[in-house]
């Protein structure tokens, strides 16, 4: 896997980051730091990262186990160290998952599986952060 960051310039704290597959995506720092709010800050998007690696692993894990689902949303929360390096110290996910007929047990597992197993992201941030997480399952008609 491969990322080049290139800086915006010297009128801020902008970066644009290539991905290995050929995607761009835009950061940004806090007025207070320098920058201009106009994107993600980089630890937003180690976090959304994550809540994307673990819906990925929950939806695939339902899909393979030919479970009727039709939606996943996942509302992540994090804490962060008060000093220097300001890691994550807590994350709360809560999982909200659609479809037909799920079984609470089966999601919960799928969610479980993601996060001591399959999510890359969520395993590594675990040295340094707690992890809760919740499921909330809605019936779709």
């Amino acid at each position: 896997m491969e990322c080049t960051v290139r800086w915006g310039g010297p009128s801020g704290m902008a970066f644009v980051a290539e991905t290995g597959s050929g995607h761009l995506v835009c950061m940004d720092g806090a007025p207070d730091g320098g920058g201009r709010n106009l994107a993600p800050r980089p630890m937003e998007l180690l976090l959304a990262g994550t809540g994307g690696c673990s819906a990925y692993d929950v939806v695939l894990i339902l899909k393979r186990g030919r479970h009727d689902v039709r939606g996943c949303e996942v509302v992540l929360k994090a804490e962060r160290a008060a000093d220097d390096p300001k890691v994550f110290t807590r994350i709360e996910m809560q999982f909200i998952v659609r479809g037909r007929g799920l079984k609470q047990d089966v999601v919960e597992r799928a969610a479980r599986l993601s996060h001591e197993k399959y999510c890359s992201a969520s395993v590594m941030l675990e040295k340094t952060a707690q992890f809760a997480y919740t499921v909330e399952i809605v019936e779709d008609q």
